[in-house]
């Protein structure tokens, strides 16, 4: 009969291939990585630089996250302003990144998702209307917070935020545990990709003539990221 220590090894033994198949992110196995931009080497994510090389400037990013953005020139009303590995390479491998969002008055950041990261927003200035969707059987989790609140969007969430003034701007900031969260717009990767997805899929999907998908696709769908 085997004993007590050896199905404790086999236990461990059985649990490392499931530990190894549903780890994400591992930690760094260095220091720093900082982002060799223009490195030839293709790796899930971005080779690192010799770090005999780094200076006290790769990491650091003169962002002036404390000032306003223009709102006007989007339709939606809205200006975000992402601070990942693609302008700051320091972040590489530290599964972190920063998005500073404006809203004008009645502002919306559209239905998006994150795939890669969790979302935490604090509210610099105003009120919002804010919340996400989860998946089937697609519960809604809404709220209106302001100055000061913090609110969190699980990962790979459909998720938006609606400045509910009508004559006063808005402000948040918000901590990614990316450092390339990315971005799926709902409105832009459905009606707007290329090439277009079918409109047979489409008028099928929302239950509408095909005559308002064609109207649709034919928009000018914004990237409100900068």
């Amino acid at each position: 009969m085997a004993s007590s220590s050896s199905l404790f090894l086999l236990a461990v033994l059985l649990a490392l291939p499931s530990w190894q198949a549903t780890a994400y992110d591992p930690s760094p196995l260095q220091d720093f990585c900082i982002a060799d931009m223009k490195s030839p080497v293709r790796v899930n994510g971005f080779a690192c630089k010799d770090p005999m090389t780094a200076t006290p400037d790769d990491f650091f990013n003169p962002a002036m996250l404390d000032q306003a953005r223009d709102t006007k020139a989007s339709k939606v009303r809205s200006n975000v302003t992402n601070i990942n590995v693609i302008n700051f390479p320091g972040l590489n491998t530290l599964g972190i990144s920063l998005a500073r969002i404006d809203y004008g008055p009645l502002g919306v950041n559209t239905p998006h998702i994150h795939p890669r990261a969790t979302e935490l927003l604090t509210v610099l200035e105003g009120t919002l209307y804010l919340g996400f969707v989860t998946s089937n059987p697609n519960r809604l989790f809404s709220k209106i917070v302001k100055k000061g609140d913090v609110f969190v969007f699980p990962k790979a969430m459909i998720h938006f935020q609606m400045n509910l003034a009508h004559d006063k701007p808005a402000a948040a900031l918000s901590s990614l545990s990316s450092q390339n969260p990315g971005v799926i717009s709902i409105a832009n990767a459905v009606f707007g990709s290329k090439p277009p997805i079918s409109d047979d899929v489409l008028a099928t999907a929302f239950q509408v003539e095909k005559d308002l998908i064609h109207w649709l696709q034919t928009q000018f769908w914004e990237n409100n990221n900068y």
